[in-house]
């Protein structure tokens, strides 16, 4: 295997935390197989969470209705984005695989981190119309979320009070990185590490570290290809493949559900 990049987007307030000691395994693993491995501390960057015209240096084309995604796509043509922003996507351009390392907070991610997406994942850069989802601008690269939750598995099942981790993934799985075009391997969730005995934390660790020898030879999860939907009809899907399906015991996915139920683990297990 050739030497691969990889960078860890990391939000979490404390070293000794469970999500550091994951951060940690991922950059001895993966740097223990040659790769080179950056990380983006978020808290010790003290990173802007706010997407604002300050984000952009000079003066704004519009500064009477300013419009974020269009400002921040000039001015990363034009070479105008602030420093901060700049040096993510410099980091992100290099990186093969990333990695987000995070306590789930509210059913998504920290808001430092939410801040990151927001800001280094303009339009132009991570995405345009023309470019997304599987014709995305990151179709080359794979990513992954890595986190904590404060919840037991069985409350985020299909009969638990919290409802199934399978829809609580699809906004951030579909809507963030496979949007940009990434290629998104399963997610590595460690269930409710604070509430369980330190042998079992070990445990799960070890389950971390023995994944990541072979990470990046992983497949991705299955999302439906963009040349399924016809884009003159609002990107419907196609009725030849609706049809196809419509006979079928599951959606495709757990957004393009037909009406189906919901194909199991389908935002959590690569081959489903």
């Amino acid at each position: 295997m050739a030497a691969k990049r990889v960078l860890i987007v990391y939000a979490h307030q404390s070293s000794g935390s469970f999500n550091a000691a994951a951060k940690d395994a991922a950059e001895e693993v993966l740097a223990a197989q040659g790769c080179t491995v950056q990380v983006s501390d978020l808290y010790v960057m003290k990173f802007k969470a706010t997407a604002t015209a300050e984000d952009i240096t000079g003066e704004v084309k519009n500064a009477d209705h300013f419009r974020y995604a269009q400002e921040t796509n000039l001015a990363w043509e034009e070479g105008k984005l602030c420093a901060d922003i700049t040096e993510e996507q410099r980091k992100l351009t290099e990186a093969d695989l990333i990695i987000f390392q995070f306590p789930m907070y509210w059913f998504t991610v920290p808001a430092i981190m939410k801040g990151w997406i927001d800001r280094v994942l303009t339009l132009g850069f991570a995405y345009s119309q023309e470019k997304r989802y599987s014709q995305g601008i990151f179709k080359d690269k794979k990513a992954m979320l890595s986190f904590t939750t404060g919840s037991h598995e069985s409350m985020f099942s299909s009969n638990g009070i919290n409802g199934d981790m399978n829809v609580t993934l699809w906004p951030l799985q579909n809507g963030i990185l496979h949007y940009c075009g990434f290629q998104v391997l399963a997610p590595q969730i460690f269930w409710a590490p604070s509430d369980i005995p330190s042998e079992v934390r070990s445990t799960m660790l070890e389950g971390w570290r023995t994944r990541l020898q072979g990470v990046l030879g992983e497949k991705p999860l299955y999302f439906t290809p963009l040349d399924c939907f016809d884009r003159e009809k609002g990107y419907q899907l196609k009725p030849e493949v609706h049809e196809k399906h419509a006979t079928k015991e599951f959606g495709l996915t757990v957004g393009i559900h037909l009406g189906l139920a919901l194909p199991p683990n389908n935002q959590m297990k690569a081959g489903v």
